[in-house]
């Protein structure tokens, strides 16, 4: 017993130590450079999940054109300017520009949301501390920017900032309504909330995993 929880801390601190010398060999670069490339890292887990687990043919082939489609232009990106831009300003006015455009997209993306918010005054489908994270993540950059002043920083952030501030304000103005939609809604006849619905779903798998067990 006294081996095995020695063992258990020693792989602890053997983790807590690999992300500290991690941090040590990333100092040097600046910060951008850190947390996107620590986001591709973490989205390529997320896509790696997403096709282990997807049971629908036709969504991967959906995810995989994207992926193809994004890492393409990428490519292209890349070839155009190094091949046709031969300055650093030049080069870093063409990517700024890209990166601004993309950047306002990813913050712009909840808007669909946020319609779906005001039409049906509830905010079951927009998570509280995702717009949370949303609205501080895109205000620390925006303050970065500003700092001296960078505006393919400055101009997606400040505008990420704005829409996370409207999902807050939002998610202010409908919650009440949205506690009265849930509670009317549990009180008919048949419904079935989410977490009952995910726990008949797993209790089914366990029936069906055990019946399978039994036969063999």
């Amino acid at each position: 017993m006294v081996v095995a929880h020695l063992n258990l801390l020693r792989k602890i601190v053997g983790i807590i130590g690999n992300f500290i010398a991690l941090c040590l060999f990333l100092s040097p670069t600046t910060l951008v450079v850190t947390i996107n490339g620590t986001g591709i890292l973490i989205e390529i887990v997320f896509l790696t999940i997403f096709f282990v687990y997807c049971g629908r043919q036709k969504q991967r082939l959906v995810i995989s054109a994207v992926i193809a489609g994004e890492t393409a232009f990428i490519a292209i990106l890349a070839v155009l300017v190094f091949t046709l831009q031969h300055t650093t300003e030049k080069r870093t006015m063409s990517v700024g520009i890209v990166c601004c455009v993309f950047n306002v997209m990813m913050y712009a993306s909840p808007l669909s949301v946020m319609k779906m918010v005001i039409k049906t005054k509830s905010v079951e489908f927009m998570p509280f501390w995702l717009s949370v994270a949303g609205f501080l993540n895109a205000g620390v950059w925006t303050i970065y920017a500003l700092m001296p002043f960078d505006p393919f920083m400055a101009i997606p952030n400040g505008i990420g900032c704005l829409f996370g501030l409207a999902q807050l304000i939002l998610y202010g103005a409908y919650y009440k309504s949205t506690k009265k939609i849930l509670a009317e809604r549990e009180k008919q006849s048949g419904y079935i909330g989410l977490s009952s619905a995910i726990a008949h779903t797993e209790s089914e798998k366990t029936a069906n995993t055990n019946q399978e067990l039994n036969n063999v």
